[in-house]
């Protein structure tokens, strides 16, 4: 099967950019280099294509309730212009992946856009669709990721580089808020959200004017290394990886993301959810760093001090911003307090590790 495209494909292969397959996209992994992107980002400004991530649209009388019975996090606190991060879980509390829900300004009835990871936009349209039908709820479910491209602006200094392209007042917008705004006159979607601990805007802009939004940015252009690096450093989960429905289930509480779901709104996955909550889990998502030489990497195992494998790495990098080594992985809860010592195999070697506090860095 071919893989998807993002609109600017071409304006990254004339900059130069190296290609991989993700979610089924042919995506941008780099530029110039990971660690000269990293920089940009944690010290000036970088602009990301993230067009590879869904965008599926609800509306109707019943959407609240749609979305409310289908993330882990309470809808109906949102009003328009905000954003919350949530979870979509099965019945068992699964995690299936992880989104942000955005409210969008009313047309007939209350509208939300929400963003879940590429590659799972038709399965995540075709489970709004059947639970709306099982239900009985009335609610259009639009998957519109072939119109829309989006674009993250991430750093110490994004927001100089996205108000100077509009005339509405970004800057005032604070973390989590969004609103649209007229960008080279063309009405775009921007929210100050990002995947990398730095400040920035995520921008959502209709896929025939993305390379002429693209063009307006004068920064840094960074891949999917980078942005890999970053969200690592900043204790971000990838899905896939960090957890995978498949072949590593996880639920919020494991996985560290607790925060995300509210257990007085009545959602899929929700009594399950409760009872883990009471009893507490087995195993929790930790942050560690090598202590010897070598690079974690995701599928290593992690051991005690006797040897005994206890977990596995999900991610791993050499940090550009640390100069060291770092890591995630589920390890059992006696494991997981920060300053214990584990032990991680890399290339057969074990190579001793000290479990840290998530994130890695001070994220803004």
């Amino acid at each position: 099967m071919p893989l998807q495209t993002p609109p600017l494909r071409g304006i990254h292969d004339e900059r130069g950019a190296k290609f991989t397959e993700f979610g089924g996209w042919d995506m941008p992994v780099e530029f110039d280099s990971i660690q000269t992107e990293h920089a940009a980002v944690r010290e000036d400004v970088g602009i990301f294509d993230v067009s590879h991530m869904g965008q599926l649209h609800v509306t109707g009388p019943d959407a609240t309730e749609l979305m409310q019975r289908l993330t882990s996090n309470d809808v109906t606190r949102l009003e328009v212009g905000d954003s919350q991060y949530a979870a979509i879980t099965d019945e068992e509390g699964v995690i299936i992946d992880d989104t942000i829900v955005y409210r969008l300004p009313d047309e007939d009835d209350e509208t939300y856009l929400f963003v879940p990871n590429a590659g799972t936009d038709e399965s995540t349209h075709e489970r709004w669709v059947d639970y709306r039908n099982e239900w009985d709820l009335e609610a259009t479910v639009d998957n519109r990721t072939d119109e829309y491209a989006m674009f993250a602006v991430q750093g110490p200094n994004a927001v100089e580089p996205v108000e100077a392209v509009t005339d509405e007042p970004l800057a005032e917008l604070e973390r989590f808020a969004a609103r649209y705004a007229t960008i080279d006159d063309v009405e775009c979607w921007v929210a100050r959200t990002g995947y990398t601990g730095e400040d920035g805007f995520e921008l959502i802009v209709p896929w025939s004017a993305a390379k002429q939004i693209w063009s307006l940015f004068d920064c840094q252009p960074c891949g999917l290394g980078a942005r890999d690096t970053l969200r690592i450093e900043a204790g971000l989960l990838l899905a896939g990886q960090d957890f995978d429905y498949e072949s590593d289930p996880r639920t919020p509480y494991e996985a560290g993301i607790g925060f995300a779901v509210d257990l007085d709104t009545e959602f899929v996955g929700r009594d399950t959810l409760a009872e883990i909550d009471r009893e507490g889990v087995e195993e929790k998502l930790v942050g560690f760093q090598l202590i010897d030489r070598g690079v974690p990497r995701h599928g290593y195992d992690i051991t005690n001090t006797d040897g005994r494998v206890i977990g596995t790495v999900t991610s791993g990098t050499m940090s550009p911003s640390l100069e060291q080594p770092i890591g995630l992985g589920y390890v059992p809860v006696e494991y997981a307090e920060p300053g214990t010592t584990l032990q991680v195999v890399v290339r057969g070697r074990s190579k001793k590790a000290r479990v840290e506090p998530l994130p890695f860095i001070d994220t803004e």
